[in-house]
C-alpha cells in the first residue's frame, strides 16, 4: 500500500488528502440532512442574529488567516532563497564557515575573509572538470549597493544572457542589477567600504554604466558588477595580468591580488562532486554547494516551522472551542424557536440538522474568508520582505493551507453536533417559557 501511494503523482496525493479530510463532514451532512430542507430556517437564524454571526465568522477568519499566512510565507521564503542559490553551483573559499561564505557569495552579506591566491585560482580555472570559474572581488559600494568585481562569463551566467545594453569593454565600466537606480549612460564614483562604514571620496575613478541585467530574483539585483580588474586597480593593486589592458581570464598568478571566493560551474553533476572532494583541503581551501548548505539551514528551520504549525493548530483549537461556546450561547437564544418546532412534532433529527447546518454555514464562511485574508496577508508580507531582501517571493495559498482549512471544517462540524444535540435535551416546556 505505501508503494502504491508513493507511485501516485503529487497532485493526486494532494487531492486524495483533501477528499479524505472533507469526507467526514460530507458524511455527517448526508446523514443529518437526508430528506429534510432546513435552509429556510437556517437563513432566518442567520439574519435574526446577524451581528453575532458576523463576529463568529470574523473570529474563524482571523484564526484561519493567521495560520494560512504564516505557513504560506514560510514556504515562500524557502522557495525564494532556494531560487536565489540556483545560479551558484559551487563556491571555493578559504576554510571557515560555509554558512557565512554562502551568505556572502549568494546573498551578498559581505564579510571579511582570507584571500585565495592566483596559483590556486588558475588551478581551479584550468581544471578539466570546470566549465566556468570566476573570482569575486568586493570592498566598495555606491548608495548602499555593493560593487562586485568578477568576470564577463559569470555576469552572463548570472543574468542567463539577458543583458540590456552591452558588456563592459573597459575596467571602469559596469553592469548594474535590475533594482539599481542607475540608467545606462550614468556614471558614479564608488565609495570605499560597505554600509555605514562606507567612505566617500577615497577613490577617484569614475565608473560608467553600460548595461543592465534582467531581474534574477536574488540580492544580486541590488549589486553593481564591474570587471575584477576595476576593484583591484581602484585599490592600487595589480590587475591580474602581466600586460595591462586585458580583461578577464586567463589571469597571471604573479599579478593576481587574490579573491575571497571563486564561483565554479562544473561540467556535470559528477564533476561537481569530484571538484568538491579535490578542493576541500585542510587549512588551504573549502569547496561547498550553496544549495546543500541552504538545505541544511532549511532543515534546521524545519523545527521552527513545526513549532509554528503547532502554535497554529493550538490557536485554531482555541478558536474552535470559542466558536462552540458561541454556538451553545446562540442555541439558548433561539431555544424557543427550536422548542416550537419540537412541539409541532418536528423529528429530532430535523432539529439537529437545523442547528448543525447553521453552525456549518458559520464555519465554512469563516474558513473561506480566512483563506482570502491569509492570501492577502502573505502577499503584503512578501512585498515587504522582497523589498528588504531582494528575494523574489511568491506567496500563494497551496495544498497545505487547503488541507489545514478542510481539517478545521471537519473538526468543527463534529464539534457542532454538541450544541445541536444539546438543543434536544432541554425540556420543551422550559424552552417555551424562556427559562
Amino acid at each position: 500500500m505505501p508503494e502504491l501511494w508513493d507511485s501516485l503523482p503529487a497532485a493526486t496525493q494532494d487531492w486524495l488528502w483533501l477528499a479524505a479530510l472533507v469526507a467526514p463532514a460530507l458524511v455527517m451532512a448526508a446523514v443529518l440532512l437526508r430528506g429534510f430542507a432546513p435552509a429556510p430556517l437556517v437563513r432566518a437564524m442567520l439574519w435574526r442574529f446577524r451581528w453575532t454571526n458576523l463576529c463568529c465568522i470574523a473570529l474563524i477568519a482571523v484564526s484561519i488567516g493567521m495560520g494560512a499566512g504564516v505557513i504560506t510565507q514560510e514556504r515562500a521564503l524557502r522557495d525564494g532563497s532556494a531560487r536565489a542559490a540556483d545560479r551558484f553551483d559551487m563556491v571555493i573559499t578559504a576554510p571557515g564557515s560555509d554558512v557565512t561564505m554562502m551568505l556572502a557569495t549568494v546573498y551578498l552579506e559581505i564579510t571579511d575573509a582570507p584571500l585565495l591566491n592566483g596559483t590556486l585560482f588558475n588551478e581551479v580555472a584550468n581544471h578539466p572538470q570546470v566549465a566556468l570559474a570566476a573570482p569575486l572581488a568586493y570592498g566598495d559600494s555606491h548608495m548602499g549597493a555593493p560593487v562586485i568585481g568578477t568576470t564577463e562569463g559569470f555576469v552572463r551566467h548570472l543574468a542567463e544572457g539577458q543583458i540590456e545594453g552591452r558588456m563592459w569593454q573597459d575596467p571602469f565600466e559596469a553592469i548594474v542589477g535590475a533594482a539599481i537606480d542607475l540608467k545606462i549612460g550614468d556614471s558614479f564614483v564608488p565609495a570605499h567600504g560597505l554600509g555605514d562604514a562606507a567612505q566617500e571620496g577615497l577613490h577617484g575613478d569614475r565608473i560608467a554604466v553600460v548595461g543592465r541585467m534582467a531581474p534574477t530574483g536574488s540580492p544580486w539585483d541590488r549589486a553593481i558588477l564591474v570587471p575584477a580588474e576595476s576593484v583591484w586597480l581602484t585599490h592600487g593593486l595589480a590587475d591580474g595580468h602581466a600586460e595591462p589592458g586585458q580583461l578577464g581570464p586567463p589571469f597571471d598568478a604573479e599579478f593576481f591580488p587574490g579573491t575571497p571566493a571563486i564561483v565554479v560551474i562544473p561540467r556535470s553533476l559528477a564533476s561537481a562532486y569530484l571538484l568538491r572532494q579535490e578542493f576541500t583541503r585542510d587549512r588551504e581551501t573549502m569547496a561547498f554547494f550553496p544549495g546543500a548548505v541552504l538545505g541544511n539551514l532549511h532543515r534546521l528551520m524545519g523545527d521552527v516551522r513545526q513549532a509554528m504549525s503547532v502554535l497554529t493548530l493550538v490557536c485554531q483549537a482555541l478558536v474552535a472551542a470559542a466558536v462552540m461556546l458561541s454556538l451553545f450561547i446562540l442555541s439558548r437564544l433561539f431555544a424557543r424557536q427550536v422548542a416550537v418546532l419540537r412541539a409541532l412534532g418536528a423529528p429530532g433529527r430535523f432539529v439537529v440538522a437545523v442547528v448543525w447546518a447553521y453552525a456549518m454555514v458559520l464555519l465554512v464562511a469563516g474558513t473561506l474568508t480566512g483563506l482570502v485574508i491569509g492570501q492577502g496577508a502573505a502577499q503584503l508580507l512578501s512585498a515587504v520582505l522582497s523589498s528588504r531582501t531582494e528575494l523574489a517571493l511568491n506567496a500563494r495559498i497551496g495544498w497545505p493551507e487547503l488541507h489545514l482549512a478542510a481539517g478545521f471544517v471537519t473538526l468543527g462540524g463534529a464539534l457542532a453536533l454538541l450544541p445541536a444535540l444539546a438543543a434536544l435535551r432541554r425540556p420543551i416546556a422550559e424552552a417555551l417559557r424562556g427559562g
